[in-house]
């Protein structure tokens, strides 16, 4: 796994009703937890179920890892609940603050609290996760989404996660 830890988006296919594949991904493009969820549901109330099925691969013997070293997201998962999330299970994140969240703090004053820190350098590595939903997109069934039912389709994403990592 990269030190860069796993990244979270979420992929919107079309076809005859609109889905979103809420995922995140390690250091190497590959999917690490998926949830498939209608394509009206906001991303950022799927954060904490994707990070509850991650599993992170130790490169030794032992159970996969389910604290990843750091977090890169986007701006739709930046929101009080994420970072307290990410806080309480002492998980290092890298979200940058949307731009009227840092207006409505900067408002408040003293009473807004610090901004949150953001770092460029590690930001810079979310594009993996981009990568990965491209690779899943790769995959004729997964990019058009042709299967009818919510279940059928998870289990089609899934396959096409399994053949990701039997290839890297």
């Amino acid at each position: 796994m990269s030190r860069s830890g796993p990244t979270t988006n979420s992929l919107s296919c079309s076809g005859h009703n609109t889905t979103k594949v809420h995922l995140s991904a390690d250091g190497r493009c590959r999917p690490l937890s998926l949830v498939v969820t209608p394509g009206q549901r906001a991303e950022c109330t799927q954060f904490e179920p994707v990070m509850e099925k991650m599993h992170v691969p130790r490169v030794g013997v032992g159970r996969p890892r389910t604290r990843p070293d750091s977090v890169s997201a986007d701006k739709a998962y930046s929101n009080r609940r994420a970072r307290a999330y990410l806080r309480k299970r002492g998980i290092r994140h890298v979200i940058p603050e949307k731009a009227d969240q840092a207006a409505n703090r900067i408002k408040r004053g003293s009473r807004g609290g610090r901004p949150p820190g953001f770092d460029r350098e590690r930001y810079k590595k979310r594009n993996v996760v981009e990568r990965a939903i491209n690779k899943l997109k790769g995959f004729r069934a997964v990019a058009t989404r042709y299967d009818k039912r919510g279940h059928v389709f998870l289990g089609t994403v899934t396959f096409a996660a399994v053949i990701i990592w039997l290839r890297s």
